[in-house]
């Protein structure tokens, strides 16, 4: 007997402590496994840059890319001079103008920054254009789209029983940060929050505050819109944002606009809204709500297709067609022309270098 009471109580000894506590056990187990949850959802420096690529493969995809280096040398400039002294200035920091006339930017993680022709366009002067991409910079560095990710348990679950492991499990948080960056659906707090570091960093290099001027002259175009259009998608209500980002810039005293070497460098001009070509519901590029019923020849066909992921979709390197593959872009939901907007149809990286003697010269052209 005493035996037997004894190695009951070495059992009890190396059980977890959860399960020696009764209720509170439960509650220490939920716990212990939302962690475990959370670590397994957790990526490096690598695993996001890889994400980034895959991402920006499929942004590149979607709009095309404009193949003019003087182009992408100079909004290079622009903010590489303001990564360099955000919180992740060693990131391989990659600026895309993307060839379409609607009006938008995007950030996918690992330092990949996104901006349309027609932004350029709309935009006025460079102060601008660094607030624009200020946003989008303080996406990447405050990791948004990674924390989002990683607060969407469901992405993580079953995974250990699925085929492919952690490769999997990349490639579902691919798709996730995707629809998340295409449909604009940060929340609130994370909107406002880009818009603080990005005109930070913009007054750091020497700008004035002008992403509110940009923001009031987006709303005055979307105003007739019936749906909220591009960058306008699920940010935050925009008088709020205006004054806001207005409150931030006052705390440091810069006016540099640099119009001039603006408007000497980028000659896009912005269409009207109507009259914007856009891509229709259900047709290539677009998936959702609008997307046509797939057929019985297709549905075969599907798991092999649904394929996003890291070790299918590399960077492309030359002319491709459009993807078909393409999901949750604009447009799949009867939305402004502006997201539904056409691309070009070459998403090959317009490779440019940008030395810091190059970046340090273009500063002190900020006037």
């Amino acid at each position: 007997m005493k035996r037997l009471m004894v190695a009951a109580l070495l059992i009890g000894l190396a059980s977890p402590a959860y399960a020696q506590l009764g209720g509170l056990g439960g509650a220490l187990k939920k716990a212990a496994d939302q962690k475990q949850a959370l670590d397994e959802l957790t990526i490096n420096e690598s695993e996001e840059r890889q994400l980034g690529e895959t991402v920006s493969a499929e942004i590149r995809k979607r709009f095309g890319v404009v193949q003019d280096p003087a182009i992408h040398k100079y909004v290079s400039l622009v903010g590489t001079a303001m990564a360099q002294l955000s919180d992740r200035p060693n990131l391989s920091w990659t600026f895309i103008v993307l060839d379409t006339d609607g009006v938008n930017a995007f950030a996918s993680p690992g330092g990949f920054v996104h901006i349309t022709r027609g932004a350029l366009g709309l935009i006025r002067n460079e102060a601008e254009l660094a607030g624009v991409l200020g946003h989008e910079l303080a996406h990447v560095v405050r990791k948004h789209t990674v924390n989002a990710i990683q607060k969407n348990r469901a992405i993580g679950a079953g995974i250990n029983q699925a085929a492919g492991g952690r490769s999997e499990l990349l490639n579902r948080m691919a798709r996730q940060a995707y629809e998340q960056i295409l449909e604009n659906t940060f929340d609130r707090g994370d909107e406002l929050d880009a818009d603080k570091v990005g005109i930070q960093l913009a007054q750091k290099v020497g700008y004035a505050d002008a992403l509110p001027d940009f923001l009031a002259r987006l709303a005055e175009r979307n105003k007739d819109q019936a749906e909220r259009n591009g960058m306008f998608a699920s940010h935050p209500e925009t008088k709020e944002r205006i004054d806001k980002g207005r409150q931030i810039g006052l705390a440091v005293k810069t006016t540099a606009l640099a119009e001039a070497r603006y408007k000497s460098t980028v000659t896009y001009e912005v269409p009207a809204l109507t009259s914007i070509a856009v891509v229709t519901e259900g047709s290539a590029g677009l998936a959702g709500a609008g997307k046509a019923p797939a057929k019985e020849d297709d549905k075969k066909d599907e798991p092999k297709r649904r394929g996003f992921g890291l070790s299918a979709l590399k960077p492309t390197t030359g002319q491709e067609k459009q993807s078909t593959q393409v999901s949750a872009s604009g447009g799949a939901r009867g939305l402004g022309a502006d997201r539904a907007a056409k691309g070009g149809n070459n998403p090959a990286v317009v490779r440019v270098t940008v030395t810091t003697a190059e970046v340090d010269a273009f500063r002190k052209g900020i006037v």
